[in-house]
């Protein structure tokens, strides 16, 4: 119920309904993964992870969702698996060292994107979607950080909330 609140009052004051030319933005830290080797820079998600992931999934089954963009990692992957799953939607993948924003933004247009990354690429992720420097890095020990940008034509409007 919480949710919807702050979704509703959320897409009340982002976009004015007559402009077609929206998009909404989701966009996580990948949950909780397996620390047991520093080496390991592809670790898997630990179970507290797992299950992160499934709170993930039901939080977007609610929401319409068009695409899903994952790195091609198995911690992002794995997060982004359950609601691809049960939304039946393919998981694409990108670079977040070799994106183009710009082309990011037009090959989404009118798009509802669930995003998966890292505590380092998230942050920098919106703040090029919303054009400011408005979010630091994530704490590596933060999963729990859900950003949300709406894009009406020019207004664009965002907000962070935590997702436990």
């Amino acid at each position: 119920m919480k949710k919807a609140i702050t979704l509703i009052v959320f897409f009340l004051f982002s976009c004015n309904s007559s402009n077609l030319d929206c998009n909404t933005y989701y966009l996580i830290r990948h949950a909780e993964k397996v620390r047991l080797n520093p080496d390991d820079k592809d670790p898997e998600l630990n179970e507290a992870g797992k299950e992160r992931a499934l709170v993930w999934k039901e939080y977007f089954n609610d929401l319409e969702i068009d695409k899903i963009f994952s790195t091609d990692y198995k911690r992002t992957m794995q997060t982004a698996l359950p609601f691809s799953s049960s939304s039946g939607l393919t998981i694409n993948t990108y670079s977040p060292s070799n994106i183009d924003y710009q082309d990011f933004l037009v090959k989404t247009k009118r798009d509802n994107v669930l995003i998966v990354g890292h505590s380092n690429t998230i942050p920098t992720f919106v703040n090029e979607l919303i054009r400011e420097n408005a979010y630091p890095d994530i704490e590596d020990t933060n999963n729990s950080n859900l950003y949300i940008v709406n894009i009406c034509g020019e207004q664009v409007n965002h907000q962070v909330i935590k997702i436990n």
